[in-house]
């Protein structure tokens, strides 16, 4: 990951917001996506958590929490999450068989799963 003097601006300006409005959904998403990029995935992780507090019928802030779990390597919270966002109306499988945030998940059969039932689900 390549990191800029823009990536620190927007993380520090971010974080001032937030410092401000600690429940913004928008300046939460922003965060958690910066603190990912920037490989600060106990930060993104801990952005997401705070918005599916927020925000617990949200299938998009439950995919998010999966994919920061995927990046830590907790396999089994990531897949619960995902299917739990999926439950929600998380419908987006093209998404993630491409979503470079679930790279750890590809080869687990739980996973393929998911997959096979959001086929199933499109036809």
């Amino acid at each position: 990951m390549h990191k800029s003097p823009k990536d620190d601006f927007e993380i520090t300006f971010f974080e001032g917001i937030l410092k401000r409005s600690p429940k913004d959904i928008e300046v939460l998403e922003i965060l958690g996506g910066l603190y990912t990029k920037d490989g600060r995935i106990d930060d993104g992780l801990r952005m997401d958590r705070k918005l599916v507090r927020l925000l617990p019928d949200n299938p998009t802030a439950h995919y998010n929490l999966a994919c920061s779990f995927a990046l830590k390597n907790k396999e089994v919270q990531a897949i619960e999450t995902l299917n739990f966002a999926i439950k929600l109306g998380y419908v987006d499988r093209d998404w993630m068989l491409q979503d470079p945030d679930l790279e750890s998940l590809r080869k687990n059969p739980s996973f393929k799963d998911i997959i096979k039932k959001l086929s199933e689900k499109s036809k």
